[in-house]
């Protein structure tokens, strides 16, 4: 059964930022989106580009390899809803950020 990792602090992911974390063995970028903070596989499904390196435009992170845009809220590829990326719970818990994996 997953459980709730500490991955981060919650200052370390400053609003309208990225970052890359590891929880439960497996690399997942962390965004904090008006607050909100939201976990996906960091690897782009396109050619593995590095997700928590990206543009953070509201909700949609954009791949900085070759563009791939993605919803941060449900994996989804903004081209393709068919090619989706492992979304992963996430809670603040006081200063810090958890993510069930």
């Amino acid at each position: 059964m997953a459980s709730f990792i500490k991955v981060a602090k919650v200052a370390d992911v400053p609003e309208g930022s990225g970052k890359l974390v590891e929880a439960g063995g497996k690399q997942i970028a962390l965004f904090n989106a008006g607050g909100k903070f939201f976990a996906i596989d960091n690897t782009c499904k396109h050619r593995g580009g590095p997700l928590a390196e990206g543009d953070l435009d509201g909700t949609t992170i954009t791949c900085p390899w070759h563009g791939w845009e993605y919803d941060i809220t449900t994996g989804a590829n903004l081209d393709d809803a068919s090619i989706k990326l492992g979304c992963y719970p996430v809670k603040a818990d006081g200063d810090d950020i958890l993510i069930e994996a």
